[in-house]
């Protein structure tokens, strides 16, 4: 592939969208692949950067004081970010393992800009030398790319290794290997499909100058954005339904984008680079080394040998939606014997709540009175059963003690794709809560 075809790729300062595109696009990640350090890893769930801005200086112009933002789902660090652009402090929370350590290494873009390069550099001239051994490395992997651009880059992971010190400049290179994954594929990748065999790519990027073009990036987008230094950013590997390390009562404002009741594999979504950097060995350790700390979103969460569904409905947390939850839960139960892969939909949905329940009991407990929240959600209907996951939230909220919701619809979904299981209208938007 030529270096103009690459950068084009990777642009920048591609034209942003028309006013019209953007509002619809304000609850999802595309725009900021546009945007510096945001751009560096693409993370399918989340939402606009630029909007958070917006909100988070609004918010900080309307108090005329220093504030303190939450994103209780980190995600890779969008609103982190996002409130260091304003100059504000910021908590951010993040159970999944992987997702942190990419979110730890794009804050890090505040770091001596010739530190990164000359790191970078000193990894890649190692690995042109260094001996690998691709055969490591699981099937999975090996589906992903061709013989040479995966020894490139398993010499590429192997150096990086070797000089691996801990250092910011150090998890910034791991971050641009990290990114160069899909990217050096040659068969279809995305976060909600790993492989597609059948999509060959026709210009195949070469390891080493794809490489050296994220290195550019990289150094591109840190002369941009840092440094600085008037806030205070703390990133924490814990639970949303404890927010266990945010202090009671700190919080000004809460922007954030939970897991959707939709099925959504978030721990299988990072299993290619978490394969590759071999953090698991294999789809088999998802289920102890991320599942088992998530929000409970996906069926391969909720096994049906684990998990009692009256048990789950009879929490004390799910009161205040107990007869409306169980009359859905019951009918999922139903379907989901006639379906030939009888997912346990009834018991993800009834677990998900839960854990919502809690992590707005948690979040009351640090926001402050008053506060403001705001939650990037979308509604679901697995098997076709429509669930409220609008007005259960808002019900949720108010349980916890806030004491108002408003939703903001910023589109329609399951409008899209022709193969869908079902015709339930579902949308997305922003449900704002006061406390």
């Amino acid at each position: 592939m030529t270096l103009k075809l690459l950068e084009s790729q990777l642009d920048l300062f591609s034209e942003t969208l028309p006013q019209k595109a953007r509002i619809n696009t304000t609850s999802t990640f595309v725009d900021n692949m546009k945007l510096p350090v945001h751009r560096w890893y693409r993370f399918s769930a989340g939402f606009s950067a630029k909007w958070a801005e917006l909100v988070i200086n609004n918010h900080k112009t309307k108090l005329k004081s220093g504030i303190t933002v939450l994103d209780p789902f980190a995600g890779s660090g969008t609103t982190l970010i996002a409130a260091e652009s304003v100059g504000v402090n910021s908590y951010g929370i993040e159970a999944h393992p992987f997702i942190i350590s990419i979110a730890r290494a794009k804050l890090f873009y505040k770091t001596d800009l010739n530190k990164y390069i000359e790191f970078a550099k000193k990894v890649k001239s190692s690995s042109l030398i260094i001996k690998g051994k691709v055969s490591e490395y699981p099937p999975l992997i090996h589906k992903c790319f061709t013989k040479e651009n995966l020894a490139s880059l398993d010499r590429l992971r192997r150096a990086w290794e070797l000089h691996s010190n801990g250092t910011p400049e150090s998890e910034l290179v791991w971050l641009t290997i990290v990114s160069l994954l899909r990217m050096t594929s040659n068969v279809g990748t995305a976060p909600w499909q790993y492989v597609l065999p059948k999509k060959i790519k026709k210009n195949l990027i070469e390891t080493h100058a794809a490489f050296d073009l994220i290195v550019r990036n990289f150094s591109t987008d840190m002369s941009i954005l840092g440094p600085k230094t008037d806030f205070n950013t703390i990133l924490l590997n814990t639970d949303a339904r404890t927010c266990k390390g945010v202090p009671d009562n700190s919080i000004d404002l809460i922007i954030t984008s939970p897991p959707y009741a939709n099925n959504y594999d978030y721990a299988d979504a990072t299993r290619l680079e978490m394969s590759f950097m071999k953090t698991i060995t294999g789809w088999g350790d998802l289920q102890n080394n991320v599942r088992k700390y998530l929000i409970r979103s996906c069926t391969q969460h909720v096994p049906l040998k684990d998990h009692n569904l009256d048990e789950i409905l009879n929490s004390e947390q799910l009161k205040p939606i107990a007869k409306e939850i169980r009359e859905v839960c019951e009918q999922l139960g139903d379907i989901r014997l006639e379906r030939g892969g009888k997912k346990t939909y009834h018991l993800m949905i009834a677990c998900y709540f839960l854990d919502i329940a809690k992590t707005w009991i948690a979040l009351r407990r640090v926001a402050k009175t008053p506060s403001n929240i705001c939650f990037v959600i979308g509604d679901s209907a697995p098997y076709g059963i429509y669930v409220p996951v609008i007005e259960w939230m808002s019900t949720l909220a108010k349980a916890a003690g806030f004491k108002s919701t408003y939703f903001e619809k910023t589109r329609d979904r399951n409008i899209k794709w022709k193969n869908r299981k079902h015709r339930v209208p579902l949308c997305e938007g922003r449900l704002w809560v006061k406390g």
